[in-house]
């Protein structure tokens, strides 16, 4: 008997492989996807203004990045001693006004040639409630840890997440595959009524989205570990966040999804090296570890000759210092 419920996934419509560029950004659970990638030697830019959890503050950075649109010193805030922007997660924040601005800029900067460069677009949204700015009116992607009494929480429509999206979608992101996520973290600070409601939302939204866009997508992490995975054993500690078995599960379902059975081979034999740097040897300098490092070195270039565009810097730099 089979006692889990096991989800059929759409591969993607195009396949990724290591000649295309991918752009993620989104909720925490973007990171995780990103990591993963960037291990497997892609080419990616994730969250080039720092982690965003609702729709329309994800999609403010993207425009932000679309026009090279820069925070202007006015636009900075002042508090707990440190300079912030409410359109960019704290990471960016600093004791010092430039140091804060230059580090936006340079964030603004990598997202505008990502923009440019990418073929894939990864969106995670990770819940529907925003914090509207009582003053200015505008919804922020990170209350900073200021006042509650400044801001006023609002559930994001549907249609105005579906509006705010194609808009983008018939724009900046018109030629590129565009696949959207729903982050399965739980924001049990809201409830978990309001969870519910929430994560509902963006799915009916994104639903709609991709039936008048034939160049977007979905891939169900939610649903993998709220129905496939449907545990508690699959979270961390703090009960919200996926553990690093259901990461494990839930790239390997995006695996299947985007990539060519070629394309996994080659990710296969990438982390191979990336074990084998790990690789502690009971004697660095013997002659069977040098002849490792020879290996590990000629396989490499052998990666090459499939990818070259791949970043082995380090890992040549490692191996080498053995020879």
């Amino acid at each position: 008997m089979d006692f889990r419920t096991t989800i059929p996934i759409r591969p993607l419509a195009r396949k990724l492989d290591h000649s295309q560029t991918i752009f993620l950004i989104g909720s925490c659970f973007t990171e995780n996807i990103a990591k993963r990638l960037s291990a497997a030697k892609f080419r990616v830019t994730a969250s080039p203004t720092g982690i965003l959890f609702n729709p329309e503050s994800i999609a403010d950075a993207i425009g932000r990045c679309a026009l090279r649109n820069y925070p202007t010193r006015e636009e900075l805030q002042y508090g707990n001693e440190r300079w912030f922007s409410y359109d960019f997660h704290s990471s960016f924040s600093n004791a010092d006004a430039d140091t804060a601005l230059a580090a936006m800029r340079e964030g603004i900067d990598e997202g505008f040639a990502a923009l440019n460069s990418a073929d894939t677009f990864i969106i995670t949204f990770g819940t529907a409630i925003a914090y509207r700015h009582t003053k200015s009116e505008r919804v922020v992607a990170n209350c900073h840890k200021q006042s509650q009494a400044m801001f006023r929480r609002e559930m994001l429509s549907v249609e105005d997440i579906v509006v705010r999206y194609s808009a983008l979608l018939d724009s900046v992101l018109r030629n590129k595959q565009v696949i959207f996520t729903v982050s399965p973290i739980r924001h049990l600070g809201e409830g978990l009524e309001q969870n519910s409601l929430s994560k509902a939302t963006l799915r009916v939204a994104i639903g709609e989205i991709m039936r008048h866009h034939d160049n977007a997508s979905y891939f169900p992490s939610f649903e993998i570990m709220n129905d496939d995975l449907r545990d508690y054993r699959f979270y961390a500690e703090d009960m919200v966040h996926p553990s690093a078995l259901a990461i494990d599960y839930i790239w390997k379902c995006f695996s299947e999804a985007a990539f060519l059975p070629a394309t996994q081979s080659l990710i296969e034999r990438i982390e191979a090296i990336s074990k084998a740097m790990a690789h502690r040897p009971f004697n660095p300098q013997s002659e069977a570890y040098r002849r490792f490092c020879q290996q590990q070195l000629e396989e490499i270039e052998k990666i090459r000759l499939t990818c070259p565009k791949a970043d082995f810097r380090k890992e040549d730099e490692f191996f080498a210092q053995y020879l």
